[in-house]
């Protein structure tokens, strides 16, 4: 943009200095400026700033302007520069270039900008002046005077009222009568509408399967919420990790930061499921290797079924040890009557199923004392087939490895 460009805005911005909101609505409907309607909100990146306006691109033919004054901080510094991106409320359109406002001001704020402000729809700016009963009184510019009720000051309760007091804050006009002698404001759908927003905004950039960071929000029975930039997902319990969880609390704790995989995203219903399983190594990658056939190891009674007891050997990893393989050769109706839950147990891992995430196991006791019998028999039919006639039955080479053992 040139400086006679500036020259030119300037010029036409002392012609319309004087122009009401609604001459610039009036003129903004009838040059038809495209789909905005006045009071409709966008956001757009700065172009420039010039010593009295900002300019935005807000993605429409010609160039969006914000007084410059509604960008100064109390020491008058810009808060803003190029590049950085700008909400702003449409006012009219005017030989290409479109008005806009963050908020309509204080100080020489009448009660016709007012009323075209409710109309519109566009914030206002107040000065929190004092508490009243059932909420507060506020200053909207010269001498306006509006009431927020308690409810509408913020999206919840305060403890402290009082802390509001003195604050300049941001409202839109819910309801204006008696020719501005009545008006009442509220904040809080100002507050709703950003979060609806940002709510919107952070939906459109997730996708299942996605990992994203979170914090830990609340904790419940049936599993934890947690906050994904300004989205609530909830980890339920069989997904907060590859062993069994009794308590959430014993694994995660209010305020944790975490790693979680989105499983599910129900955008109707607005409820995303995550895992924070998926996050942590499998431990049936390797298990092949750690639990190979054959093998022996100690575990946990994790959980007694009619069918058999559940040991865990790792965390993820659990064993089936069937009812038949637990009397000892007795036959028992539950594995209760041999074992309890919590028992710390030596287990022989039978045969491993990767695909299906299954172990069988025996146990250890019964396992060697299997294997025993089976090399005795095994050694006895070796030097039977080998022995001259006369060598005895296998009785007879039991009681005989018996007393040699006793040597």
């Amino acid at each position: 943009m040139t400086d006679n460009d500036d020259l030119e805005t300037t010029n036409e911005e002392e012609e319309t200095e004087g122009e009401s909101f609604a001459e610039l609505f009036e003129q903004s409907s009838k040059q038809k400026s495209g789909w905005l309607e006045p009071g409709q909100k966008v956001t757009g990146r700065v172009l420039k700033v010039s010593a009295e306006w900002v300019f935005m691109d807000t993605g429409q033919k010609g160039e969006g302007i914000v007084d410059r004054k509604e960008f100064l901080d109390l020491d008058g510094n810009v808060t803003v520069k190029e590049g950085d991106t700008i909400a702003a409320y449409f006012l009219s359109s005017s030989h290409g270039e479109m008005r806009f406002t963050t908020r309509v001001g204080g100080g020489a704020s009448g009660s016709a900008q007012l009323e075209e402000a409710w109309q519109a729809g566009v914030p206002v700016e107040g000065l929190v002046e004092k508490e009243i009963k059932g909420g507060y009184e506020i200053k909207l510019g010269g001498t306006a005077r509006a009431f927020c009720p308690f409810s509408q000051i913020a999206l919840r309760r305060s403890d402290n009222p009082e802390a509001l007091i003195g604050t300049r804050l941001a409202f839109r006009i819910t309801d204006y009568s008696e020719k501005g002698r009545n008006i009442v404001v509220s904040r809080r759908v100002l507050l709703e509408e950003e979060q609806r927003r940002l709510k919107e905004e952070a939906q459109a950039a997730i996708s299942e399967g996605q990992t994203v960071s979170g914090t830990v929000t609340s904790l419940q029975d049936f599993g934890a919420f947690v906050d994904i930039g300004g989205l609530e997902g909830l980890i339920p319990m069989s997904e907060i990790g590859w062993s069994r969880v009794k308590d959430v609390r014993d694994v995660l704790s209010v305020g944790q930061q975490v790693q979680v995989v989105i499983k599910a995203i129900d955008r109707e219903k607005e409820r995303i499921s995550l895992s924070l399983k998926d996050t942590l190594a499998d431990p049936w990658e390797r298990v092949v290797e750690r639990y190979p056939e054959g093998s022996f190891h100690s575990g946990s009674v994790a959980r007694l079924a009619p069918f058999g007891a559940f040991v865990t050997l790792a965390d993820g990893v659990d064993g089936l040890i069937h009812i038949s393989r637990l009397g000892a050769g007795k036959r028992i109706n539950h594995p209760r009557e041999v074992l309890k839950e919590g028992e710390t147990v030596e287990v022989k891992v039978e045969s491993v199923d990767r695909a299906n995430r299954r172990l069988s196991l025996a146990m250890a006791g019964a396992a060697r004392a299997a294997e025993e019998e089976e090399a005795t028999l095994a050694e006895f039919r070796r030097q039977s087939g080998a022995a001259p006639k006369g060598m005895g039955t296998l009785g007879e080479l039991l009681l005989a490895r018996e007393k040699k053992g006793k040597k």
